[in-house]
């Protein structure tokens, strides 16, 4: 699956959006991609996270013990992609502003790949990573579905994008004037 295979199943699902976005990374974009208009959908979301576990185990070498999302946005990729990889999903919340493996205990040195839904900055993968170091935990890859920033993201492992698709974001202070007219709508999850 190439990055037009996926764009067209977020086209079919009417999950590109476009108006004036403030994205879960606190930056502004005109297009939003709503994935969870994909994930309603277990055919679509079924052929993604296949593709994109596939892609994974063309990329890590070695034994995968666990796929690890981070809530909320996380959570039906991981473990949609965890089935197909044949390992248990497991995955980090939010507690006091700041994730946490809360549910589960895995042993130490355990080779983990972190899923997300959809990259921009990768702070929420770091996030994961600083979580999962702090159970032990060896990260080995993280994957995305879709990579905004095109392959200019830095999470700290090597990231493994089913499509990498550049969609320009701005800080708060420098928004287009031609988007700065449009009443800006935050419709992402990280304060959930």
């Amino acid at each position: 699956m190439n990055t037009q295979d996926v764009l067209d199943i977020f086209k079919k699902a009417g999950a590109i959006l476009e108006g004036h976005f403030i994205l879960t990374s606190g930056r502004h974009s005109g297009i939003y991609m709503q994935k969870a208009r994909v994930f309603m959908h277990a055919d679509m979301t079924e052929k993604l996270c296949r593709a994109l576990a596939d892609k994974i185990r063309e990329n890590v070498k070695g034994k995968i013990d666990y796929v690890v999302g981070p809530a909320i946005g996380g959570l039906i990729p991981s473990y949609e992609t965890s089935r197909h990889l044949g390992v248990p999903s497991i995955w980090v919340e939010r507690e006091n502003g700041k994730f946490r493996l809360r549910r589960f205990d895995i042993p130490k040195g355990s080779r983990v790949v972190i899923v997300e839904d959809i990259v921009t900055t990768g702070l929420s993968i770091r996030e994961t990573i600083e979580a999962m170091k702090e159970a032990g935990a060896n990260i080995v890859a993280a994957a995305c579905i879709v990579d905004r920033s095109a392959g200019k993201v830095d999470v700290g492992v090597p990231l493994i994008p089913l499509a990498e698709y550049a969609v320009p974001s701005y800080p708060a202070d420098q928004i287009p004037p031609e988007l700065a007219k449009i009443p800006a709508v935050k419709p992402g999850s990280r304060n959930i």
